[in-house]
């Protein structure tokens, strides 16, 4: 069963918190789920990456997702290969740095819609 890769920040949670029709589109699979973010641990109270749902992986800027290190180091943590995960993205750098690994991923761009999202997920799941 694939992991479903969950970016946080403008994905995820905004500065109104937890985008609630995205996890409950997410909550319908059940997949794993793991939230990526860059930040690190003061960031993620800033952001308000806190008491999510699902674990959160961070290396706190090191690298940050746009090196395929980042995405290497994730995967090594989890166990996982990157066909056993799908992800999306609202970075372009990031998606571009996911897919260099062979990691599908959808880059999630500003005003997607959870239809895309849905989409991707049953297609790649």
């Amino acid at each position: 069963m694939k992991t479903i890769l969950v970016d946080a920040w403008n994905t995820f949670v905004t500065n109104e918190g937890i985008h609630k029709d995205m996890q409950q589109l997410l909550d319908s699979y059940i997949n794993p789920k793991v939230i990526l973010t860059n930040a690190n641990a003061e960031e993620m109270i800033s952001f308000g990456i806190v008491n999510m749902p699902y674990p959160v992986f961070s290396l706190a800027h090191d690298p940050n997702k746009p090196n395929p290190a980042y995405f290497q180091k994730m995967l090594d943590h989890f166990e996982l290969s990157s066909n056993e995960v799908v992800y999306f993205e609202h970075h372009e750098d990031a998606v571009n740095s996911a897919r260099s690994l062979y990691i599908e991923t959808l880059w999630f761009q500003n005003g997607s819609s959870l239809n895309t999202l849905k989409q991707f997920l049953d297609q790649n799941l």
